[in-house]
C-alpha cells in the first residue's frame, strides 16, 4: 500500500511499472517518497510563515496545505517529465529548467524554517531594532514639541528674572534707607530725618510694586507651566499612540530582514540541505542508467508515435488520391456536349435577368 502511494507520488505509469522488477519499483518508490516529504516540509514551512502573518492557526494550515499541494504537483511534474536520453548532455540540458525551478522551490521552502530555527536570535535582533525605532520615534515627536516648550520655558525664565531684578532693587532701597538711618551713607546723620523718610517711602513703593509684580508674574508662570504640561501630555499621548505600531514590528518581512542581519553561513547550510532534498529526485533520474521502466516507456511512446505517423501518412495518401479522382471526373464531364448546352442556357438567362434589373433601375431615376 505504501509502495503504491509513493509510486503515485513519483508520477510513473502504474501499469508499466507493475510489469517491472521489484528493484525498479523500489527505485521509483524512493523518488516518490522524496517528492512527498519535500511537499510535507513545504506544508510545514509555509504554515509557520503564514502563521506569523495572519496569527491564526486555521488560516495558516489551510493556506499551507494549498502551498504543500502546489509544491507536490510541481515536483511530481518535474520528475515525471524527465526522459532518459542516449547522451547525458542532452539529459542535463533537458533538466536545466527543472533544476532552476527546484532551486527556487528550495529557497521558498527553506526560508520559513530558517525563521523558526533562528527564532530566538531573530527576536533579539527585532528587540534591538524596536528599541532603536522607539528612541527615533521619541526624538521625532520631541522635535514637534520641543521648540514651543523651550520658548515657553525661556519666557518663564524671563519672568522670574524680572522678579529677581525687582527684589534686588527693593533690597538695595532697603539697604539705602537703613544706612541713612544709621548714618553710614547719605547725609551721615544718625536718626530718621526727612531724607530717611523719603528713601523709606521710595522703598515701600518699590516693595508694593514687587508684591504686585509677584502676583502678576505668578499667574503668568502658572499659565505657561500649564501650557508646558499640556504640550508634554500631547507628546506622551502621541508616543503612546505610535508605540503599538513599533511593538507590532515583527511581521514576516521584518523577520526576514532580521534573519539577514545574522551570520549567513548557518542559513546557507540549511538552504543547501533543502536544495539537496529538492533536486535529489532529478539527479537520481539523471545519473541512473536506463532501466526496465524507461525502456518500456520508450517502447510505448515509440509505438504511439509510429501509429500516429502511419495514420497521418494514410490521410495524406487518401487526400491525394481523392484529389486525383476528382480532377479526372471533372475533366471527363467538361467534354460532354449536353453539359455545355445546359451551362450556356443558364448563363443566357442570368445575363437577361441582369439586363432587365439594370433597365428598371435606370427607369426609376427619370
Amino acid at each position: 500500500m505504501l509502495t503504491h502511494f509513493f509510486l503515485v507520488c513519483s508520477g510513473v505509469d502504474l501499469n508499466l511499472v507493475r510489469e517491472c522488477s521489484n528493484g525498479e519499483q523500489t527505485k521509483y518508490a524512493g523518488i516518490g517518497a522524496t517528492v512527498f516529504f519535500t511537499a510535507l516540509m513545504a506544508f510545514i514551512a509555509s504554515s509557520y510563515a503564514l502563521y506569523t502573518v495572519f496569527d491564526n492557526i486555521f488560516t495558516a494550515v489551510g493556506f499551507g496545505l494549498i502551498w504543500g499541494l502546489l509544491i507536490f504537483n510541481l515536483d511530481r511534474f518535474i520528475v515525471s517529465t524527465l526522459r532518459k536520453r542516449d547522451h547525458k548532455f542532452n539529459e542535463f540540458l533537458q533538466a536545466t529548467p527543472r533544476i532552476m525551478l527546484a532551486v527556487i522551490i528550495a529557497i521558498v521552502i527553506s526560508k520559513p524554517l530558517e525563521l523558526k530555527i533562528f527564532e530566538k536570535e531573530i527576536n533579539q535582533v527585532l528587540l534591538e531594532q524596536k528599541n532603536e525605532l522607539t528612541l527615533s520615534n521619541k526624538n521625532q515627536i520631541a522635535l514637534q514639541y520641543s521648540p514651543e516648550i523651550e520658548q515657553i520655558s525661556q519666557e518663564i525664565t524671563q519672568l522670574k528674572s524680572g522678579i529677581t531684578a525687582k527684589e534686588k532693587e527693593v533690597n538695595d532701597l532697603y539697604e539705602t534707607y537703613i544706612a541713612e538711618a544709621e548714618g553710614r551713607k547719605g547725609t551721615e546723620l544718625i536718626g530718621k530725618g526727612p531724607v530717611y523718610q523719603e528713601k523709606r517711602d521710595k522703598h515701600d513703593a518699590a516693595l508694593q510694586e514687587l508684591q504686585a509684580l509677584r502676583a502678576e508674574t505668578t499667574t503668568k508662570i502658572e499659565a505657561k507651566e500649564l501650557a508646558i504640561a499640556d504640550l508634554i501630555a500631547k507628546q506622551k499621548s502621541q508616543e503612546a499612540t505610535t508605540q503599538p505600531i513599533i511593538d507590532g514590528f515583527d511581521g514576516l518581512m521584518a523577520r526576514v530582514n532580521a534573519l539577514n542581519e545574522l551570520p549567513w553561513l548557518p542559513s546557507f547550510f540549511i538552504f543547501l540541505l533543502f536544495l539537496a532534498i529538492e533536486t535529489s529526485p532529478i539527479f537520481a533520474k539523471l545519473f541512473t542508467s536506463k532501466g526496465e521502466y524507461d525502456l518500456k516507456l520508450q517502447d510505448a511512446e515509440d509505438a504511439v508515435k509510429t501509429w500516429v505517423t502511419q495514420k497521418v501518412h494514410q490521410r495524406k495518401t487518401l487526400l491525394q488520391t481523392d484529389q486525383s479522382l476528382n480532377n479526372k471526373v471533372y475533366t471527363d464531364i467538361a467534354e460532354e456536349e449536353e453539359v455545355y448546352n445546359y451551362k450556356r442556357k443558364k448563363a443566357r438567362e442570368l445575363m437577361q435577368l441582369q439586363a432587365d434589373a439594370f433597365f428598371n433601375l435606370q427607369k426609376k431615376q427619370f
